[in-house]
């Protein structure tokens, strides 16, 4: 009788074997966890393994795949484990040196394009870009003539840099340009038409609060700021007129806590207009929104 290939596996048996590792550790439903990790290092939907269960994968897969598990089952996050996190329409490479994307920044990107921008041109900065995340989901939905993405950690940027291409690999012509410093740092003789961000802004003595997969896993340095959860996002609000153009816009996600503070700093300010602060799909003040004046 002959023997089976050694150099494929079978995408159920795959995921039966990632399901008993994941049971053994606690971990809740590690059937469809199982499946959601075959899944996202295939790029694919969640239901492709059960869509695909008869198909055969390399053995080179299937051992990234139980690297996977065995993370998860160590307590990683699920993004961090499988290295892989869906943003809008895209899939991005994520690991610890930049936040997990989530749905409300989806949210701020949704909030930028509906913002008026329907004629073609202009630049976009995201400052603060992390994975990426918000810069190639403007690249690739967007109008913008260039997009540049600022971060003040290399290891965000080489994140940043792998998605850039991964995107780019698929035939997907990006104009994003990635620059290393501080918030407005590295754009301070650019003349953007939108400033956007996901600023830290959750307060140090906060911190207990926060479930131990985000406290004990994510970056803090792109979780919390000093003065309250403030001080970053003032930095942002008074430096960013500065290198908006006449009615350029402004856009931050903001925790629900400080939204009106936020909205405050910027009517403060006396160089925006049309402030307002947006709810999140959850009716909380989430995003800010103000336009630089014309004077």
């Amino acid at each position: 009788m002959p023997r089976a290939d050694a150099t494929v596996v079978r995408v159920d048996a795959l995921v039966r074997e990632l399901s008993h590792v994941l049971e053994g550790a606690g971990i809740s439903e590690p059937g469809r966890e199982a499946s959601d990790i075959v899944a996202a290092l295939q790029d694919a939907p969640r239901f492709w393994a059960a869509a695909h269960h008869e198909e055969t994968l390399p053995e080179a897969f299937a051992h990234e795949a139980r690297a996977a598990a065995h993370r998860r089952a160590r307590g990683m996050p699920f993004a961090y484990a499988a290295g892989r996190a869906a943003f809008r329409h895209l899939t991005l490479l994520v690991d610890e040196r930049v936040l997990i994307p989530r749905a409300e920044t989806e949210e701020l990107v949704q909030a930028v394009l509906d913002a008026g921008h329907d004629e073609p041109g202009g630049l976009a900065i995201d400052l603060g870009t992390g994975s990426g995340a918000i810069a190639l989901a403007l690249a690739t939905e967007g109008r913008f003539a260039r997009i540049i993405a600022t971060d003040a950690s290399t290891g965000a940027l080489e994140v940043a840099r792998a998605n850039a291409a991964r995107i780019a690999a698929k035939g997907k012509r990006l104009n994003v340009e990635f620059r290393s410093g501080a918030w407005l740092a590295p754009v301070r003789a650019e003349r953007a038409r939108v400033i956007v961000s996901n600023p830290p802004y959750i307060a140090v003595d906060e911190a207990p609060a926060l479930p131990a997969s985000v406290r004990d896993w994510e970056p803090s340095v792109a979780l919390f700021s000093s003065d309250s959860g403030m001080r970053d996002i003032a930095i942002i609000i008074r430096g960013a007129p500065a290198v908006l153009e006449p009615g350029g816009l402004l856009a931050l996600e903001v925790d629900s806590r400080r939204a009106s503070l936020a909205a405050e700093l910027a009517l403060a300010d006396g160089r925006y207009r049309d402030v307002s602060v947006r709810l999140d799909l959850t009716g909380r003040e989430r995003i800010l929104l103000a336009r630089r004046g014309r004077s």
